[in-house]
């Protein structure tokens, strides 16, 4: 910072104490007066102009989207292990839900609802805005739902490999139309206690056929039960609040839970902007994570 003229007088004073310059006068004098101002005002002038030039610089620098990750059924926020990282790298602040009754969460089906998924989503956005809301599989119906709710708080609606609803639509309503899913074979409904269970047996061939082994092994020895009155509750949405928002749609060509082709049909009537495939089963974030992540870093620029 350059001197105010009282702070000038002090440091002549103190040149003159300790002798450096004894007759500080004889050397400054010519200076002290019109030149020290014409110098003054030339560095003032100086750093103004590099202040000028500097603030573009901080005005530039954008500010990175919010991503927030919602797994789907008979799954929980570990799904997005390998990805999370890869987001974090490019600057983003990323937000892993896990919804309630899945993981390590041990709440009772009977109090879980459908609408307690949309609210713990809701939750985790706050108060941000311009969120990228990324859906797997059965999260799909749950990030329709929020957007409808909070639409303006949604920048983007990404689908992977997920339930892409119209109005009134569930997700056993969508299933019922995928003659080609793996998982009616597989599925039993627990009816009294609220659940719907996939087998151990099957869980590697529906979820997971092109990861490794010990992966599917993993897969299979934890699956678990998935609460059932989510999967059978409809959406309520409107063109005014879900229809604008923006959509990506990430297919998974080698899905055997939600079918290539049942994709392709809620894709082809579902009003989305753009389109991504890879070649994978129905997780891509275990089996080709770099590639998935490419995908969503794009789509949040």
């Amino acid at each position: 910072m350059i001197g105010s003229l009282p702070e000038f007088k002090q440091d002549w004073t103190i040149l003159t104490q300790v002798n450096i310059y004894p007759n500080p006068e004889e050397y400054f004098w010519p200076i002290k007066k019109k030149k020290m101002k014409k110098i003054l005002t030339s560095i003032t002038l100086g750093l103004l102009s590099c202040a000028s030039f500097a603030t573009p610089q901080i005005e530039t620098i954008k500010k990175m989207e919010t991503i927030i990750l919602v797994h789907g059924a008979w799954a929980d926020a570990s799904s997005w292990d390998a990805v999370v990282p890869l987001l974090k790298g490019k600057g983003h602040e990323v937000i892993v839900v896990n919804l309630v009754g899945h993981g390590k969460d041990t709440s009772s089906f009977s109090g879980i609802s459908f609408q307690t998924y949309v609210e713990q989503v809701k939750a985790a956005i706050g108060n941000r805005s311009n969120i990228v809301l990324v859906g797997h599989s059965f999260a799909g119906m749950v990030i329709s739902q929020v957007a409808e709710e909070i639409p303006t708080q949604i920048k983007k609606l990404i689908y992977l490999a997920a339930a892409l609803p119209h109005d009134g639509e569930s997700l056993l309503g969508l299933a019922k139309q995928d003659p080609l899913s793996h998982i009616g074979k597989y599925l039993t409904i627990d009816e009294p206690h609220g659940a719907a269970i996939i087998s151990k047996e099957g869980a590697a061939d529906i979820f997971a056929a092109d990861a490794p082994k010990n992966i599917q092994d993993y897969i299979a020895s934890n699956i678990k039960p998935e609460p059932l009155a989510p999967l059978a509750t409809p959406v309520h949405l409107t063109e005014l609040n879900f229809g604008r928002i923006q959509k990506v749609y990430i297919h998974t060509v080698n899905d055997n839970a939600i079918s290539y082709a049942a994709q392709q049909y809620m894709v082809k009537t579902g009003k989305v902007a753009r389109v991504y495939s890879l070649p994978s089963s129905h997780t891509p974030f275990i089996s080709m994570p770099g590639k998935l992540a490419a995908i969503i870093i794009t789509e949040s620029k």
